[in-house]
């Protein structure tokens, strides 16, 4: 069996782990979508954590990224992060920069 030989990573952005964490203790759900998946919110399941607290980390490299989190289906913006922009649906997108 022939082997593959992975893609050089010389010239790709170096990608840092963001922690993405929210207060919704009565939740029974907890998922992240954005700009960075897509806006799939099933591919970034949130990991229940103590006191209340949901964290789905994400490795992104330098750039602005959109999202919201998906607590037991409703979109909600980020209520610990100010940063957001107006979207197409009339609502809003939580903001966050990466360098």
């Amino acid at each position: 069996m022939a082997r593959k030989r992975a893609p050089s990573t010389a010239n790709q952005p170096k990608a840092v782990r963001v922690a993405f964490r929210i207060f919704a203790p009565d939740a029974r759900d907890v998922k992240l979508a954005g700009s960075f998946n897509a806006w799939r919110p099933q591919e970034l399941q949130a990991s229940s954590k103590q006191n209340g607290f949901w964290e789905s980390e994400v490795p992104l490299p330098s750039g602005q990224y959109e999202y919201k989190f998906v607590i037991d289906g409703q979109w909600l913006i980020d209520p610990g992060h100010a940063n957001c922009v107006p979207n197409s649906y009339g609502t809003f997108n939580s903001v966050i920069h990466v360098n």
